[in-house]
């Protein structure tokens, strides 16, 4: 099956092209990644901040949950299921740099007053000047804060979501959600735009595609 053909099939839901795949479409996975990319890095750098080792991370995890697809048994939603395996990795990869996070830890204040306090904005930004205000205030926050902004916010997961992939309470969900508005509130003022923040722009999402499909070909 060619892009054009797989492009096309955007209107098919998750569970529709999972059922496909495990019956031997091996193809129709290309529309998995393309259809997960951007929140998987908007995840991805909120917890690792680092571009490529988000890349490697995102590439690994859609492997992962290829390999895993006949134990998903669509018992939950699978944006939520490959969410986690995204943060799962994430977590690997923070722990092997000696940056162990317990997402359910609550003593975090000390957290709040290493983290530096966001720039001021001078008046109206241009668009490409409040790209790089998003990112610096974003990269700022503790990962804790970081990640669950990105999910609720950004990417418009509910709190019950939020909390599965983390492993948290649904309190701990809003008061992090909270801590992380009031963190940015004096930068971002009234306004962002979540479309600026952490863009997976079509060429690298291209790039990830023809990556994982390579990939589970040579499999």
């Amino acid at each position: 099956m060619n892009k054009e053909s797989i492009s096309m099939q955007g209107d098919i839901s998750d569970n529709e092209i999972i059922t496909s795949i495990l019956n031997g479409e091996k193809e129709l996975y290309a529309i998995i990644v393309r259809r997960y990319n951007q929140r998987l890095y908007r995840i991805g750098m909120s917890m690792l901040n680092d571009d490529a080792d988000v890349e490697d991370a995102m590439q690994v995890a859609y492997i992962h949950a290829y390999e895993s697809l006949g134990s998903f048994g669509f018992r939950s939603g699978f944006s939520t299921w490959i969410t986690r395996i995204m943060i799962n990795e994430c977590l690997l990869r923070l722990k092997k740099r000696g940056k162990i996070i317990n997402m359910e830890d609550e003593k975090i204040e000390n957290m709040m007053s290493q983290s530096q306090t966001p720039r001021s904005s001078a008046g109206k930004a241009l668009n490409d000047e409040l790209k790089t205000i998003l990112h610096d205030a974003l990269h700022r926050l503790p990962e804790i804060y970081r990640t669950v902004f990105v999910m609720r916010e950004v990417e418009n997961m509910s709190v019950a979501e939020t909390q599965y992939c983390l492993n948290i309470s649904d309190a701990n969900v809003k008061v992090r959600l909270n801590r992380a508005k009031a963190m940015l509130k004096d930068l971002l003022s009234s306004y962002y735009n979540k479309e600026d923040i952490f863009h997976f722009h079509l060429s690298r999402c291209d790039k990830m595609v023809d990556a994982v499909m390579k990939h589970l070909r040579s499999s």
